[in-house]
């Protein structure tokens, strides 16, 4: 990423203190937090054939919406980049909870660095519990 990126997130080391943070997933685990607000177009110029979802907007069964180009990623949330491949099959229960795991995993590594993070872990419970209620019964 280039200059102007880096001075703007921290890529595993928690969020500079206690700030809300905007948080991204990346395909390979990785954490990447903003502390200054920053567009969806901004990341996905430096992740060719992905999209972003936000957390907030995933139901199993139902396509995953990607996060316009131009808006602005908010605060307080997490979004996962995606395979673009990913784009067109509904989210299968399987998928969500591989995601779920996944984002657990990079926030608990974060949050074991000597700066502290304010985004909980409740988060990865939430949206988990979210979809299942919203779009899945078994």
């Amino acid at each position: 990423m280039g200059a102007c990126a880096s001075s703007q997130f921290t890529s595993k080391g928690g969020n500079f203190g206690g700030e809300i943070t905007v948080s991204i997933i990346h395909l390979d685990g990785r954490l990447q937090q903003f502390k200054e607000p920053i567009k969806a177009g901004h990341v996905l110029s430096h992740n060719p054939n992905c999209f972003l979802c936000s957390s907030e907007s995933m139901y199993v069964d139902s396509l995953l919406p990607h996060v316009d180009p131009t808006e602005e990623l908010h605060f307080d949330q997490i979004y996962f980049l995606l395979p673009l491949s990913k784009s067109h099959i509904p989210l299968s229960l399987q998928y969500l909870c591989l995601l779920a795991i996944k984002a657990n995993a990079a926030l608990a590594h974060s949050e074991s660095e000597p700066i502290t993070n304010s985004i909980p872990k409740s988060y990865t419970n939430r949206l988990t519990q979210t979809t299942l209620s919203r779009g899945y019964s078994h």
